[in-house]
C-alpha cells in the first residue's frame, strides 16, 4: 500500500492559533479596513466577518468590492509582534508529523512569510516537501485561496499529483468538502477547537463540532497522533 501524500493546513492544524493568533489577527484586519476604507471599528469588524463568510477569506471582499492591494493587506495584517511568544506545537504531535510516512505539504490561505514565521517557531520548517501559500493560489488571473476546488486542481496537476493519493487534513469543514468533491481523502483536526466560544456558530454546528463527524471528514482527530492508526485508503 502506498503512502499517503499529506497536505496540511498550518492555523489551529499545525498550531493553536485560537491562542497565538486569531485575536492580534482580527485585530489588524479590522485596523486596516478602519484605516483604508474609512469605517467605524463597529463597521469595520462587522465587514471583516461579512466577507470572511461570503468568500472564505477576508481579503477576497477587500479586493472584490474595494480594489485594495492584496500584497500590503497581507504585509500590514500578519506583522504579528510577540508572536514568538505565543505560538506552539504539542512536543509529542510534532514528532508524530516527523515520523509520518509519505511526502508532506503544507497548504495555508496564509501568506507565505507568515507561514515560514510559525513553522521556524515550532520547529517544522524543514518538515515539508514545498511551502504552498496564498500566494501561490493564484489561477486565471484571480485570487483563489482554500476552499476553491479549481486551484486545488491546479495544485495536484503542477506537483504530479493524484486526488486519490492525498490527504487534506484541516481545520475546516469548508476546505474539506472540496477536496472530497475532487476526489481527495481529508482528515478534520478538532484539536484546538473551540466550538461553543464561536458566536456565529449555530447549534447545529456546534453539536457537529463537538460529537459528530460530517460526510466531508474521513476521520476526525484532535492530535496529529491519530493519523498514525489512519493512513489507508477510505
Amino acid at each position: 500500500m502506498r503512502s499517503p501524500v499529506w497536505l496540511f493546513d498550518l492555523d489551529n492544524t499545525l498550531h493553536d492559533a485560537s491562542h497565538a493568533v486569531f485575536g492580534p489577527l482580527n485585530h489588524s484586519m479590522t485596523q486596516f479596513m478602519v484605516d483604508h476604507l474609512h469605517l467605524s471599528w463597529a463597521q469595520a469588524s462587522q465587514l471583516r466577518v461579512e466577507y470572511w463568510h461570503r468568500y472564505g477569506a477576508t481579503l477576497l471582499g477587500l479586493q472584490k468590492h474595494h480594489g485594495i492591494c492584496v500584497s500590503d493587506f497581507l504585509h500590514q495584517t500578519h506583522l504579528l509582534p510577540n508572536l514568538e511568544a505565543r505560538a506552539y506545537i504539542h512536543h509529542a504531535d510534532k514528532s508524530a508529523l516527523r515520523q509520518l510516512p509519505g511526502r508532506k505539504f503544507l497548504l495555508t490561505n496564509a501568506p507565505l512569510a507568515y507561514a515560514e514565521r510559525v513553522l521556524k517557531i515550532i520547529g517544522l520548517q524543514d518538515c515539508f516537501e514545498d511551502l504552498i501559500a496564498i500566494e501561490g493560489m493564484q489561477a486565471f488571473g484571480s485570487w483563489r485561496p482554500k476552499p476553491d476546488a479549481r486551484m486545488l486542481k491546479i495544485l495536484l496537476k503542477k506537483y504530479q499529483l493524484n486526488a486519490h493519493d492525498c490527504v487534506l487534513v484541516d481545520d475546516t469543514l469548508d476546505n474539506l468538502k472540496s477536496a472530497r468533491r475532487i476526489g481527495l481523502k481529508t482528515a478534520w483536526m478538532q484539536g484546538y477547537t473551540k466550538p461553543l466560544l464561536r458566536p456565529t456558530m449555530n447549534k447545529k454546528e456546534v453539536g457537529i463540532h463537538m460529537y459528530g463527524r460530517p460526510y466531508a471528514a474521513c476521520v476526525k482527530i484532535t492530535n496529529l497522533r491519530h493519523l498514525h492508526r489512519w493512513h489507508h485508503p477510505v
